[in-house]
Formats: structure tokens, sequence, C-alpha cells
């Protein structure tokens, strides 16, 4: 029976759309709320029942995940005016798939706690595709009793499922592996960029880079050079996949995090200007990828 008990689904945007169905497509009745209304149509006519508030979604279900853009998004969503602990049923279980600050994560946790509920962080690695193939991983943080009920959504929509630890630690996870993601995207994008200028061809050097010392995720699934992989947003003129927008907002999360813990993160530092500086020279809504043709225009840098 567990799987016939609904879930709610907050948050259908390039990420939660797919997981959203995924869940569906598990069997899982999918009671879901977007702040854009267009966003749940698809929904309704896969027969999920859409609500009209976070506080609706609540009421209706026990299990909810939400997957939202930031810290201010995750605020409204569970403690706003029409948000989820306004009508939440002691008990529920609320898995926090967004990329927010932990002491945020820390703070929805303690607000849940207090109206019975239980918190959990959760967020996500894979990007778009690995949503849609269902192939996610998620580090989870929270209370370690509740990690298999969450697991059990979660798999749904993950190949990985990770216990990390307490609130929070889920969200530490993910923001030190996007910090490091940012910095390999632009090391490949600049050596691509070099070795282009240099007189290689791009396919050849990303060949050979992957089978070299130099290989990473970066270079040999996501590589940022047009031509050199299909189905990656770099052929796709850098549509899809992750938002530069919200590459720079996760590398600010890592700079918060870092002042507070005193750790210098010194290329995580510079990952996070360029990845802003790209966000004021029009490439917010390209995919963080871009970097590649932003370093080619950028030739100061």
């Amino acid at each position: 029976m567990a799987s016939k008990t609904p879930v709610g689904f907050i948050g259908l945007g390039n990420m939660g759309n797919p997981m959203a169905k995924n869940l569906v497509k598990h069997g899982y009745p999918v009671i879901v709320y977007d702040v854009f209304p267009e966003a749940c149509k698809e929904f309704q006519d896969l027969g999920a029942q859409v609500t009209e508030s976070p506080a609706d979604v609540a009421e209706r279900a026990d299990r909810i995940i939400t997957m939202l853009p930031s810290s201010p998004h995750a605020k409204e969503v569970y403690t706003g005016r029409n948000g989820i602990l306004k009508k939440v049923k002691k008990g529920s279980l609320l898995i926090d798939s967004s990329t927010i600050d932990p002491a945020v994560s820390k703070e929805l946790a303690k607000a849940a706690e207090n109206t019975g509920a239980v918190f959990m962080d959760a967020p996500v690695s894979g990007g778009v595709g690995a949503a849609r193939a269902g192939n996610l991983t998620f580090m989870v943080g929270g209370v370690e009793q509740e990690f298999n009920a969450a697991k059990e959504l979660l798999t749904c929509m993950g190949s990985n499922v990770v216990y990390c630890g307490e609130v929070g630690t889920g969200q530490a996870a993910k923001i030190c592996n996007n910090m490091l993601l940012a910095i390999s995207m632009i090391g490949t994008a600049e050596a691509m960029n070099l070795g282009i200028r240099l007189g290689l061809d791009p396919k050849l050097l990303a060949k050979i880079l992957n089978m070299s010392s130099g290989r990473c995720w970066s270079s040999d699934t996501y590589n940022p050079v047009p031509g050199v992989m299909e189905g990656v947003p770099s052929a796709n003129n850098y549509q899809g996949g992750f938002g530069t927008t919200l590459m720079a907002k996760d590398l600010g999360l890592a700079q918060i995090s870092a002042t507070n813990t005193k750790t210098p993160v010194p290329l995580g530092s510079q990952a996070h200007q360029i990845y802003r500086m790209m966000c004021a020279k029009g490439y917010a809504m390209k995919d963080f990828s871009a970097v590649f043709q932003f370093l080619r225009e950028e030739e100061s840098l």
C-alpha cells in the first residue's frame, strides 16, 4: 500500500518536472504545485492533482518533495503565508531537494520539528539529463531513522541515495561538489580553448584529455566545446542543462560557507567571479558550460 500513498511535489521547473514524472511512472499518486500554473498543466493530463498553494499540498499529502531555485524560495514555500508548515500534518516527511544555504536547511528543519513534521535536505547532482533518466545522486541530511522512508521515494528518481549526516550535511556535500564542478568546467574550457588556438582539432584534443590525467566529468561527459559531443548543451547553443545563474548562486553559497568556516577557497572564489561576470554579460540563461564561449570572447581574461 505504501506506493499508493500520495506524494506531494512542489516546484516543477527544469529539474522538478522530470523528477515528479518519475514518481508518476513508479505508480505514486502525485499532488503538485508550482508558482507558474502552466507548469502543472502537463501533470493534470497525467492524472496528478493540482493544488492552489504549498499549504494545500500539505493538507493532502504527508510526504512532500520540494525542488526550488534558492533559499528565499524555500523559506517562502515552507514558512510563508500559504506555506507547507501552515497545514502540515504531524509525522509528515518533508524532503527538500533544492540547493540552498545549509543554515537555511537547519532553520527549516527546526520550524518543521515545531509542527511535529520531519524535514530532510536532499539536494541532487546529475543535471536535467539524469533527472529524466532517473539517475540522479541524492545527498541526504537529517534524522537517520527517517532515511529509509526518504530513500523509498528518492530511489524512484535517482540511482545513488547517500546519507550524509544531520540536516545541512546534504547541502554541504552539494555545494562542495558544485564548487569543484565549476572549477573543472572552467579548467576544461581554458584547456580546450588554448589547444584550439594552438591548432589542435577539438575532438582530437578532447580524446587525448580523456585518455590522460586531465580527464574529468566536464571533459568526458559534458564537454563545453560545440561539435565535440552530441546530446549536451554545447551542441545546442548552450540551451537546457544547468543554468549559469544557478551555478553562480551555488558558488555564492560555497563562498558564504567558506567565510563562516574560515576556509581558503581561492579557485572557488575566482570561479564565482567568472560566473557572476557571465551573468552580467548575457549568459545568465545559458548552460554553465557556456564559460567556453565566454572565454573565447573575453580576450582580457
